[in-house]
């Protein structure tokens, strides 16, 4: 009876796109800014305006529905209106990690068959070469920050001339389906190879709509973008200020004394960043850290953040909370719900235990529970039996690009397995007690050991290796590596450092090798739990 002539037409139904809170923000809040960056002020009508030239640009150079555009870029004007020229043009945007070595970048190009890519002249030469270890043959486009010394032009065209070729009034189109891929987001997983995380339009409204809902963001914030872009698309805030016309105050280098003095110029009432981040606040020099004077909140993710860290962060004025989630839930889909008739009353140490807990599901997804993957079912709420954090709803990935098995692996049993092992708590919030897998969460950034082995096996003198994780003040967690030299070979650990150096990203080296015979099981399998325990302090 309902069903029969009441169907879907273009006056009763419409895709969800984060597109449409941009074309809105422009039509409602046409003079709010939208961009600030040093002396750069734009508007949201600007904004969209600039979105829709390059839109009309890029689909003038070739990209059609589902082709990829990469950007290579930090925080700025170019990479916020990639979030919205690339799916406007049909096409999917693919933020790169700009930590990632040229091999690494060389791999994303041709998995991800890039047809454009932005290239920020801060990253030029890195790029440069990965453009030689590539099949890929993209059209590069320079980023020509005037901000920025250093570097070099490696493009075609730059972006600006790219935005005066396209028309500001280009007639875009909505997505025809709202499972249409929005953004591929590359992370390392637990293999060498990173791996291509598929974003769509549906998740990213929705993920949107989560964030303003569980942050209570008010309309009209102003939004430190601390995150990297690349790292979930901002944890989908590139998306989610458009929809309240928040201002997104681009920041390109993280330094406390420049954020504290943003949050002072700019009034900034919002910003994300892993523990590190609230850590180098936190330890800042006493004099920038005075005169703020209105409500700062802070979103951390990335690591469980040390309840210690929480509380100093609350001592200088600043609201903290904190959530969980992973690239391949579009960030943040886990919050640590603060309960204020409950806990308001509690001192300051037990709340910021609380807070440090991971939490509970936000309103826009659907199920979390802590499972025995085994039995495919909910461990008792107990705080002590440990299971694994699963998850299901809009805020999980289509799947991994070109990679079935993993994509059925992660979706087994009709959940996404996040690999993280956790507690769930009596009141429901769950609590991270080791993550599975040996992922290294090292400043946010998730760092594969078994890379880092595969580059410590290629030198000639080591026999074997493991790496495990090595708590650190700074970056939360540091890889270590525990290595066995062949018979009669000699090294030592600061030429391996520098062999690591040389042939992997910076970030992901080992601060800490460990020489010695590696434990091992029966069958000759390395035991990294022991090795956790013989980590140095």
């Amino acid at each position: 009876m309902y069903n029969s002539d009441l169907g879907q037409n273009q006056a009763n139904f419409q895709t969800l796109s984060p597109l449409s809170l941009l074309k809105r923000a422009a039509q409602v809040y046409p003079t709010i800014e939208a961009q600030v960056y040093g002396d750069l002020r734009r508007t949201w009508l600007q904004t969209y305006q600039r979105c829709c030239a390059m839109a009309h640009a890029l689909t003038t150079h070739g990209i059609n529905l589902g082709d990829t555009v990469s950007v290579v870029a930090h925080n700025g004007p170019e990479l916020f209106e990639s979030h919205y020229s690339v799916p406007m043009a049909g096409g999917v945007l693919n933020a790169i990690n700009t930590r990632l070595d040229a091999a690494t970048i060389g791999f994303i190009l041709d998995h991800a068959e890039t047809k454009i890519i932005f290239v920020d002249r801060e990253f030029s030469e890195t790029v440069a070469q990965a453009l030689i270890l590539c099949k890929a043959k993209p059209l590069v486009v320079d980023i020509d920050d005037p901000t920025f010394n250093g570097g070099r032009l490696i493009g075609t065209f730059s972006y600006e001339q790219l935005i005066q070729e396209g028309d500001e009034n280009h007639p875009w189109k909505m997505p025809a389906d709202e499972w249409q891929a929005i953004s591929l987001n590359y992370t390392s997983g637990t293999t060498g190879n990173p791996k291509g995380v598929v974003y769509h339009h549906r998740g990213a409204y929705l993920t949107a709509m989560n964030m303003a809902l569980t942050w209570e963001m008010p309309k009209y914030p102003v939004f430190m973008t601390v995150v990297p872009m690349f790292h979930c698309n901002g944890w989908c805030f590139t998306w989610a200020t458009a929809l309240l016309a928040g201002t997104n105050v681009f920041i390109r280098h993280l330094k406390p004394e420049i954020m504290l003095h943003l949050i002072k110029q700019e009034k900034v009432t919002h910003f994300g960043g892993a523990p590190i981040v609230l850590n180098m606040i936190n330890n800042a020099d006493e004099e920038h850290k005075q005169g703020i004077t209105h409500q700062v909140k802070v979103m951390t993710a990335g690591a469980a953040p040390p309840a210690a860290v929480i509380e100093a962060m609350e001592d200088l004025g600043f609201d903290v909370t904190h959530v969980y989630g992973l690239t391949e839930t579009f960030g943040a889909c886990v919050i640590s719900e603060w309960q204020e008739k409950k806990w308001g009353g509690l001192p300051k140490s037990e709340q910021a235990t609380l807070k440090s807990r991971q939490g509970v599901r936000g309103p826009a997804q659907e199920d979390h529970c802590v499972m025995n993957t085994v039995t495919m079912t909910p461990v008792p709420k107990d705080g002590e039996t440990i299971g694994e954090i699963c998850l299901r709803g809009n805020m999980v990935m289509k799947g991994y690009l070109k990679n079935p098995t993993a994509t059925t692996e992660a979706f087994e049993g009709g959940w996404f397995h996040s690999g993280d092992l956790a507690v769930w708590h009596a009141d429901g919030y769950m609590e991270i007690k080791d993550r599975a897998k040996d992922i290294i969460i090292s400043g946010g950034e998730n760092i594969s050991s078994i890379e880092i082995e595969g580059v410590l096996y290629s030198h000639s003198a080591i026999l074997e290796a493991a790496v495990v994780a090595r708590a650190d003040d700074k970056w939360g967690e540091t890889p270590c590596a525990f290595v066995t030299l062949k018979p009669g070979e000699q090294t030592t650990e600061e030429e391996l450092i520098v062999y690591c150096k040389n042939n992997m990203a910076r970030f992901k080296v080992p601060k800490h090798i460990v020489f010695g015979p590696l434990p091992k099981t029966a069958t000759g399998k390395i035991q990294k739990y022991v090795l956790r325990e013989m980590v140095p302090a």
